[in-house]
This record gives structure tokens, C-alpha cells and sequence, in this order.
């Protein structure tokens, strides 16, 4: 392809210029070169586009009708190396992400500012959605990659670790678990529960503990969102399970949030993208960006742990 651009480069250049002299020296090609790229031309499409003597270089009938074209073909691939040396720069694009709730309301604000603050012309799309939803669209290839977990077995997408989030109870200040430490599972599940929905990764997390520690709950009330079930603990409707980084995702006053001692409660949050598919290098900063503003993986949600403890 590359040498099919030459030669139309030469072509064109001698019939600007009227010269295989002076379009030699404008493709820094010497003349013979020249002279074989414009015979190799012809040769390719079957027509003769000069017809030349001593004197002067002229366009043949097929060489002035070929000519629009070929300078079109030129300006169009001009204008895709302009666009993908764009892209490569960070000078243009865009980045999709599909993310938990929790972490666009924390992280992900933070890396969009910094992001947009060295790259203002990239523009960056967020969809906070629950975790199987993340998969979905990870998979469906309608955002660049997901920041959430790992669902199941699936060999159509890769994870890599990013976070460690881990469950507390949070409930009000005036709650009989307030200063039991440590504070287990089963302490937590002695009172009504609030949990988020079904398919959501806290969700069975939590459910997947309560199975293997044996327990049982009683279910006071769903919800899609970590706020709303903040919301509902502030009601006093009852204690909910949720995750460290439900501090950034939800108004915590006067809520006393507690990290559960009992194992395995621990979410790993992690960056999810289809199998095989390579990001773009708008996609690649902002990815490690990300993982320039969270740090170590248990540094962002230990911190937030000591800010809800002074509460």
C-alpha cells in the first residue's frame, strides 16, 4: 500500500509541477526512480498517463481524468494519518467506562479532572451501572473497559486487579451494634438486613458469606443504589451490608460505618475488558491514571475507613 502511495505521489507532483526534474527533487526520489515509479503506475492501471519529449511533460486524456481522483485518494489518506497521529498524541478520541456506583462517585471524579485537565479535547463517558450489567457491555464492546467484579468463570473477558473494598455495617449511631468489637457476620445478621439488589456484586458476596458461614437473614429491604440503602439505615429500617467506598457513594452522617471481621468479606474491584481486545491509548492513559489516583489497592478505602470512625 505504502508503495502504491509513493507512486501516486510522483504522478501527481509531475503533473503540478510539468517536470520529472523538478518533481524528482520535490519526493526526494532521483529522476530514473522517479521515472520507474510513474512507468510501474501505468503499468498497474493499464493506461499511459504522460506523454512526454525533451521539452515538456503533458497529461494524457486518461491522466487528466485519473487526476481528481488520485489527489482525492491522497487529501483522504492525509487526513486518516492527521486523525490517527491524533489519536496516538492524546490530542483527540474519547474513553467509554462502565463502572460500579461506588467508584464513580469516588475515584473516578477525581481521574476525569485530571484527565480532562491534560487532555481537553478527549472526551470521557461514564455509565455506573451494576456489576453483571458492566460485564454486559463489556462484552457487547460499547465502552473501552469496566471497573468493577468478577461475576463468575468468563473466558470472553480479563480481569485485572485494581481495588480491595471490604463489607461494614452501617447503621445509626443509636444502634446496639455501635461499639461491639470486633464485629462479626453473625452479629450483623441478628437484626434486619438492607441489601442491595439481586445481580449486584455486594449482593452476592454478602450471600455467598451468610451460605458459608451458615446464618441466616431476615430481609428488611432492596435497593439498586448504595445511597438509597443509606437512606433506609438513616429511617431506621435497618442495618445494611455495603462496602467501604459507600462512604464516597452516600451522605454518611450520623451513621456509624464498621468493618465485618469475619473472612471473606473483601470485594476485589478490578478493570474488565473483553478478551483479546487491545484499549486505545486514550483508554491506556486513563486506565493508568486511575491507578495513579487510587494508589495501593487497600490505601483509598483504609483511609476512608479512619474518616468514618471520626464521625
Amino acid at each position: 500500500m505504502l508503495q502504491g502511495v509513493r507512486h501516486i505521489k510522483a504522478f501527481v507532483a509531475v503533473a503540478r509541477l510539468g517536470s520529472f526534474t523538478k518533481a524528482a527533487a520535490e519526493v526526494n526520489l532521483s529522476q530514473p526512480a522517479l521515472t520507474v515509479q510513474i512507468r510501474q503506475l501505468e503499468e498497474s492501471l493499464g493506461v499511459r498517463l504522460f506523454d512526454r519529449n525533451k521539452r515538456q511533460v503533458v497529461l494524457t486524456r486518461a491522466g487528466r481524468d485519473l487526476l481528481p481522483a488520485l489527489q482525492r485518494v491522497l487529501a483522504e489518506l492525509d487526513a486518516v494519518m492527521s486523525v490517527s497521529h491524533d489519536l496516538a498524541g492524546l490530542r483527540r478520541g474519547s474513553v467509554s467506562v462502565a463502572t460500579l456506583p461506588s467508584v464513580a462517585a469516588g475515584l473516578l471524579p477525581i481521574a476525569i479532572r485530571r484527565f480532562a485537565a491534560d487532555h481537553p479535547n478527549i472526551d470521557v463517558r461514564v455509565s455506573d451501572v451494576v456489576g453483571e450489567r458492566i460485564i454486559q457491555l463489556v462484552k457487547a464492546e460499547e465502552v473501552d473497559f469496566g471497573i468493577g467484579s468478577r461475576v463468575g468463570p468468563d473466558r470472553d473477558v480479563d480481569v485485572v486487579d485494581f481495588l480491595c473494598d471490604r463489607m461494614c455495617a452501617f447503621f445509626p449511631a443509636d444502634h446496639p451494634l455501635n461499639g461491639r468489637r470486633p464485629l462479626l457476620l453473625e452479629d450483623v445478621v441478628a437484626f434486619p438486613l438492607i441489601l442491595t439488589a439481586r445481580g449486584t456484586s455486594v449482593r452476592s458476596l454478602v450471600e455467598r458469606a451468610v451460605e458459608r458461614e451458615g446464618l441466616e437473614i431476615s430481609l428488611a429491604c432492596e435497593a439498586n443504589y448504595m445511597s438509597t440503602a443509606v437512606g433506609m439505615v438513616r429511617a431506621g429500617l435497618g442495618v445494611s451490608v455495603l462496602p467501604e467506598s459507600a462512604v464516597d457513594a452516600a451522605s454518611c452522617e450520623n451513621i456509624v460505618v464498621e468493618p465485618i471481621r469475619t473472612s471473606g468479606l473483601v470485594r476485589k474491584i478490578g478493570f474488565i475488558r473483553k478478551a483479546g481486545r487491545s484499549l486505545s491509548p486514550a483508554a491506556e492513559r486513563f486506565a493508568a491514571l486511575l491507578r495513579e489516583v487510587a494508589g495501593p489497592p487497600l490505601a483509598h478505602f483504609t483511609s476512608m475507613e479512619a474518616a468514618a470512625k471520626k464521625r
